[in-house]
């Protein structure tokens, strides 16, 4: 059985070609020719690459591409002459991959770990620090002839908010309101944010209503 190697030899030297002529016109190397002509094409990158180049090799040379290449498929399928890998160093390629491999896993389970302490941290932040509280108003030492007072501030929405000792109401976005009628005089309101386990943040007003 005529070999497609030997089919394009002969066919490049009826041309009167070097493999440098055809490697300048195809784009392939001369040692990637040479060895398609030698049928030795594990020398080539791979499988893929041994069909494209004998495809164009063939297609130069005007020979029929259907022909070139079905003799390609029988010569590669019987012989089996083309392998990426031996499998020895395929086996040895799997075992070094294996510590990367471990490495990866490990880096993995580092990561979900961080994310999950970072979340329990986050949403049960408030347990170990006192809650969040400002206050907007009123300002510290404010002097009014009005007798009815906005307190108005923000915390978290989880905690539960008194003023004088009156509980009040905390939105979902940790917004807090409350309308105070003071006595004329000096009054200190005091706003207190504390959560489930008993931490507190307290802020203190001095207002002070004239007569």
């Amino acid at each position: 059985m005529i070999r497609i190697g030997q089919k394009l030899r002969e066919e490049r030297l009826h041309r009167g070609l070097s493999l440098e002529d055809v490697a300048k016109a195809t784009k392939i190397r001369p040692s990637f020719l040479a060895a398609i002509e030698r049928g030795e094409y594990k020398k080539l990158p791979s499988s893929a690459y041994a069909q494209g180049f004998v495809r164009n090799y063939a297609e130069y040379l005007g020979l029929s591409k259907r022909e070139v290449l079905a003799l390609f498929r029988r010569e590669f399928d019987e012989e089996k002459v083309f392998r990426v890998l031996p499998e020895g160093f395929a086996r040895q390629k799997d075992v070094t991959r294996l510590p990367f491999r471990i490495h990866h896993t490990a880096l993995l389970v580092v990561f979900l770990l961080l994310f999950l302490s970072g979340f329990i941290v986050f949403q049960y932040r408030y347990a170990i620090i006192q809650p969040p509280l400002s206050v907007q108003s009123p300002q510290e030492g404010l002097v009014t002839e009005k007798k009815d007072i906005q307190i108005s501030g923000r915390t978290d929405p989880n905690a539960v908010v008194t003023i004088n000792g009156q509980t009040v109401t905390v939105l979902d976005d940790g917004s807090f309101t409350k309308q105070l009628s003071l006595f004329p005089g000096d009054t200190i309101i005091e706003i207190r944010a504390r959560h489930r386990l008993g931490k507190e943040t307290l802020i203190q007003r001095r207002v002070t209503v004239k007569e």
